[in-house]
């Protein structure tokens, strides 16, 4: 009689793939001021690159949808490291081969880009269809090793470039490539439980047609633009309005932001079985609008920057929460629900920080100065975690009328 199979390889492949996603989403912007120097790139050029990846991520979070559960997980998730590992050894070689070394930039950003953006959509539905006596946590873990792989590589790659050169920097890329290519051979290997079977699975009409997942959307959306509008904004916020040096800045800023984002998923993902997950949302996100009001109008430095930090843990929760939360409501959405899902998600991470930088910009050419103008900016991303609450009480309601 065979025995059931042990499924903590697929666990700690999950855990390696975000870990994945970690890097190929944060390890271009830590070289776009050699970029800048080596290549003569403009920050116009740079403002593209990031516009490609978020654009590349929703398109293929797109296509996910309903790719996924026709050719299987397990093919979809090599694939997702195939992208990842050959876009990391595009970065790391094209610019420096072709004639204009921004295409090879761009052309780089884009396969990183199809790779994370894979990654984000199949891994969290492998995960949740795991045998697991709380799935919320084991949501929240996984989504923790994003965290530590963002932590990771801006150290580790900072560490790196100062030891040997920044005109060796291209070597790092080549090296950090050998995780996807480790993780893509054990995703050939590890056992995986069936996808949702194509009759059984909730039809995305009735999925749009229903009030709860219309809300879950919504948050998903909050999730995105919480997270992104004070880590893409904190390290400028704390040079020009709060006068801190630049490396302090970073990392007293979006790295510290990244730890407690990592800390409050791994608390959670730990002993979250002893916690309402919905109180734990709604206390979050009334944390994570006292952290963007406090940011905005503390005037002593270390207190704004304190604010920016626990931003992180405010919003630890938010994206997997709602992920674990919306397969709960619907167990058999399937991975076309966790796209759908994750396309919301990264659009919030686009207008979030778009929106936060269009108030900046608009206060300052009305004659205000930069400092008053990043304030007022982030101050009025507190709308985001306040949709987040408000949707929260109105998912409540309904699951519980239901």
């Amino acid at each position: 009689m065979r025995s059931a199979p042990n499924y903590k390889s697929t666990r700690l492949a999950c855990y390696r793939g975000y870990i994945v996603q970690g890097i190929v989403n944060n390890l271009s912007p830590l070289f776009f001021v050699i970029f800048q120097r080596e290549f003569h790139i403009s920050y116009g050029m740079i403002s593209s690159l990031i516009l490609f990846n978020f654009v590349t991520q929703i398109v293929v979070d797109t296509l996910c949808v309903n790719l996924a559960d026709r050719i299987g997980y397990r093919t979809v998730s090599i694939a997702a490291h195939v992208f990842s590992f050959v876009g990391l050894i595009s970065l790391g070689v094209l610019p420096r081969i072709f004639p204009i070394p921004f295409l090879g930039l761009a052309l780089a950003t884009i396969l990183c880009a199809i790779g994370g953006g894979i990654i984000e959509v199949v891994i969290s539905p492998i995960i949740d269809s795991l045998p697991s006596d709380d799935k919320a946590s084991g949501m929240s873990l996984l989504h923790s090793f994003y965290c530590w792989g963002q932590v990771g590589v801006v150290l580790i790659t900072t560490l790196l470039v100062r030891l040997i050169g920044e005109s060796l920097w291209w070597v790092l890329p080549l090296l950090w490539a050998l995780l996807p290519a480790y993780n893509g051979f054990k995703f050939a290997h590890v056992p995986l439980r069936p996808t949702v079977p194509a009759e059984e699975k909730t039809p995305l009409r009735s999925l749009w047609r229903s009030g709860v997942f219309v809300l879950a959307m919504v948050m998903m959306l909050c999730a995105g633009a919480s997270e992104l509008s004070m880590s893409q904004w904190s390290s400028l916020f704390a040079e020009k309005a709060l006068g801190v040096p630049k490396v302090l800045g970073d990392l007293l800023g979006p790295c510290l932001f990244a730890v407690f984002m990592g800390i409050g998923r791994t608390v959670y993902g730990v002993w979250g079985d002893r916690l309402d997950l919905h109180k734990a949302l709604l206390g979050t996100s009334c944390l994570c609008v006292l952290c963007y009001a406090g940011a905005a109008a503390f005037t002593l430095p270390i207190l704004s920057l304190l604010c920016c930090s626990l931003c992180g843990f405010s919003i630890s929760l938010m994206w997997p929460g709602v992920l674990s939360r919306t397969s709960a409501a619907f167990p058999k959405g399937g991975t076309s629900m966790f796209g759908v899902l994750a396309v919301c998600g990264d659009i919030g991470c686009s207008a979030g920080p778009a929106i936060t930088g269009a108030v900046s910009d608009l206060m300052t050419r009305s004659g205000l100065s930069d400092q008053i103008g990043l304030r007022a900016g982030l101050l009025c991303a507190v709308v985001f975690p306040v949709c987040m609450i408000l949707a929260l009480l109105a998912f409540e309601r309904l699951q519980k009328r239901a």
